[in-house]
């Protein structure tokens, strides 16, 4: 119980970074859509250039992240050591990178469609280069347990940028796309700097012997990180390319790029939940009742994100808000995104049964597979039905990967997930969301808001009967008991 209670405490401390950071960062997605309207395609332009960037995000930390606390917690090395190689590993990629990048810009931004901007390219390059350095400091400060100060620097930046967008496009009244991209290199940049006196009383020891070490166990989670976020951004990667009415592609990618936002507090949730619970499992990976754990860490998982994805469809009527009306017509795909983000975290929260085993090759096929499922439903039916493949894609892409990693994991390791506890709570979120979106758009969204309320406190009711009773809540608890 200590141990849940840790990984809660760190989860509500990362929370703080993710989930109310993101949602303050959210403030940007109405500000960008009511300054840039659908038919400029500016948000179009950010959503391709953000998909970009996340995807060279994982191609330059090459799987070090999670490699870091792999190779941190072994007895065999010392942690110091660990990161300072780790750290300047990434460092030279970062570096590497944005050297070619530089020398390359003219055909790069060519191929993307911005020859005439290529200081977009350039600045991002810059971005991606200071976040990946980033990474690796962000992790020891996981390591060592300074959960504070890592939301601190994560808020650091929320604040930065929300409060520098608002006196540009609000206070200035300015509309050019291309402070979009400045102002994140300003933010980044700062937070950069607030590493440099802990990286300066550093004392570096880089060892060849842990790097091929680590190098061997990095390049699955490589090609595993490479499918899962292509399986998050290919779809706004390929999408200009497919889509055959190229005069409006960018506009009905901004469009998509806008909804997805608001699908995206599945992601916060899982993103929270992944920095407090990679560290966790790797420190539970010797005890005799790890697999309980796991199998009780995958069921508040579970639970938790399906309530979030209620709350979300329930509160529509109000969310939808979040965006400028040019863009409601592809709030279609919020449902589809989220069931498909909630797919996406019960597959990495089964993916520690081949990480724990050193057999992180598994992860790069299922992974791989997953991709391949999403590129042929892009590729067949952007054409027909524009955007709405990109929804559908990631749902099925997600949807592959999770069944093979629970088919084939518990073949190699079984864990004794509580299925049928599962399949309820999905069952019920099934139903309660079909009662929320039959309700006729003519209702007042007054009543419709009542009523999904309603459904909302029966799914927590649920919850609170089956797996949290209230006797058992700290202070409150002892007014339930009997």
């Amino acid at each position: 119980m200590a141990n849940f209670k840790s990984l809660a405490k760190d989860t509500a401390i990362y929370g703080l970074s993710s989930i109310v950071g993101r949602f303050l960062n959210y403030l940007l997605v109405p500000l960008y859509t009511y300054c840039i309207s659908a038919a400029n395609g500016g948000y179009g332009v950010v959503t391709q250039l953000y998909a970009y960037t996340a995807l060279f995000m994982v191609i330059l930390t090459f799987g070090m992240e999670t490699t870091f606390f792999r190779f941190i917690n072994k007895e065999d090395t010392q942690p110091h050591t660990v990161f300072t190689t780790t750290m300047a590993t990434v460092s030279t990629l970062a570096l590497a990178f944005l050297a070619l990048v530089l020398y390359f810009i003219q055909p790069i931004s060519c191929f993307l469609g911005h020859e005439h901007h290529q200081e977009y390219i350039t600045i991002m390059a810059v971005v991606i280069a200071l976040d990946v350095i980033q990474a690796i400091p962000f992790c020891y400060l996981r390591y060592q347990g300074r959960a504070v100060k890592f939301a601190s620097l994560k808020l650091l930046f929320i604040f930065l940028n929300i409060g520098l967008n608002l006196f540009y496009f609000v206070y200035l009244g300015h509309t050019e796309v291309i402070y979009v991209f400045l102002l994140n290199l300003v933010c980044t940049a700062i937070v950069s700097l607030c590493f440099v006196p802990d990286l300066l009383r550093i004392k570096w020891h880089f060892d060849f012997s842990l790097l091929r070490k680590m190098l061997s166990y990095s390049w699955p989670i490589l090609i595993l990180g490479v499918m899962g976020i292509l399986n998050q951004a290919a779809d706004k990667m390929i999408f200009p390319f497919i889509y055959p009415h190229k005069d409006s592609a960018i506009q009905e990618l901004g469009i998509y790029g806008a909804c997805v936002k608001i699908a995206m507090i599945m992601a916060m949730i899982t993103q929270a939940f992944r920095f407090a619970y990679e560290p966790f499992v790797f420190a539970q990976s010797k005890d005799s009742d790890k697999n309980h754990t796991y199998a009780v860490g995958m069921k508040y998982f579970v639970i938790f994100t399906l309530l979030a994805f209620l709350c979300v469809i329930g509160y529509m009527p109000l969310l939808r808000h979040l965006i400028s009306p040019d863009y409601w017509d592809g709030l279609r795909v919020v449902p589809i995104v989220m069931a498909a983000e909630i797919m996406m975290g019960i597959y990495f929260n089964l993916s520690f049964w081949y990480k724990l085993i050193d057999k992180t090759i598994y992860g790069a096929w299922f992974s791989f597979a997953g991709c391949a499922v999403l590129f042929l439903v892009n590729i067949i039916f952007i054409p027909h039905i524009s955007y709405m493949a990109c929804a559908w894609g990631g749902f099925a892409g997600y949807g592959t990967a999770m069944i093979l990693s629970y088919v084939v994991g518990q073949r190699i390791n079984p864990i004794p997930y509580p299925l049928r506890s599962i399949g309820v709570y999905v069952a019920i979120t099934i139903l309660f969301y079909v009662a929320m979106e039959l309700q006729p758009e003519t209702w007042p969204v007054a009543l419709r808001l009542g009523i999904n309320t309603l459904i909302i406190f029966a799914f927590i009711g649920h919850i609170i009967y089956h797996d949290f009773p209230l006797r058992n809540l700290p202070i409150v608890g002892k007014y339930f008991r009997q």
